[in-house]
């Protein structure tokens, strides 16, 4: 498939994990794609494995609108316009709500939640002369709580509740607003969660497909929502998440 050929996407957090596996897909399907991450070292290793005609970096963090806004502003003057806006970028810190101290609540907030509102509210007036559209990364753990996981649920809830509010104010710009959900990926966040193989098995008793998610098809995902096939799709969070959240949160039989 090349749905995205001459189009311009703009994916933060693009130097690993889900980032990194959307940067490569929409690659792939023929669009210039704007690789974004604090990491320079990470992005750039991205960057050098993509057509280098239809690649850019910059490292961004996207907690501060500035340069956010410079990262949109240098797409436009790069490939003359902006299509897709994938706010991946994410932090975690978890812990016993007394154990969060105010600068670990406020990295999780200023990363996943006031830089998914940055990206977006940047990408806006150049998405109005596209016809454009922005996904959000957001979690389960926007959907519902978890145990330890305080300021992760409060940041991926801003972004569940944020991506329906804006698809309300931006549809009549003729743009569309969506997130995807996933829940346990093997990325590099997780990475000691999924060296614990006993919190795995105890995830993959309630993933009804019984295993973890793979970067590649939360990608997909985006791709989809950022597609012309999703036309008419606006406001949805999608669970991507094996089917944890089709449960009430009941024990199984057997």
């Amino acid at each position: 498939m090349h749905r995205f050929e001459g189009k311009v996407v703009i994916v933060t957090g693009a130097g690993s994990g889900m980032g990194e596996a959307t940067a490569r897909r929409f690659s792939r399907e023929g669009a210039s794609v704007v690789l974004a991450d604090y990491d320079r070292d990470s992005v750039e290793r991205v960057a050098s494995e993509l057509p280098a005609d239809r690649t850019m970096v910059q490292v961004v963090d996207v907690s501060s609108s500035g340069p956010v806004n410079a990262m949109v502003e240098a797409t436009v003057s790069r490939f003359g316009k902006l299509d897709v806006i994938v706010n991946n970028a994410g932090v975690h810190e978890s812990g016993e709500p007394e154990e969060i101290t105010d600068e670990r609540w406020r990295k999780v907030m200023s990363v996943d939640a006031d830089g998914v509102f940055f990206g977006c509210r940047a990408a806006i007036p150049h998405l109005e002369k596209t016809g454009g559209s922005i996904i959000n990364t957001a979690s389960v753990s926007g959907t519902g709580g978890d145990w330890g996981m305080s300021p992760y649920n409060a940041a991926k809830g801003a972004v569940v509740n944020l991506t329906r509010a804006l698809a309300l104010d931006l549809g009549k710009k003729g743009i569309r607003v969506n997130s995807v959900c996933p829940s346990l990926t093997r990325t590099a966040m997780t990475e000691d969660m999924l060296e614990d193989g006993q919190l795995v098995a105890r995830f993959k008793q309630r993933i009804p497909l019984g295993r973890v998610c793979e970067p590649d098809e939360v990608a997909a995902v985006i791709a989809f929502l950022a597609s012309d096939d999703a036309s008419f799709i606006t406001g949805a969070n999608i669970p991507v998440d094996g089917g944890v959240s089709a449960s009430n949160g009941q024990p199984g039989q057997g």
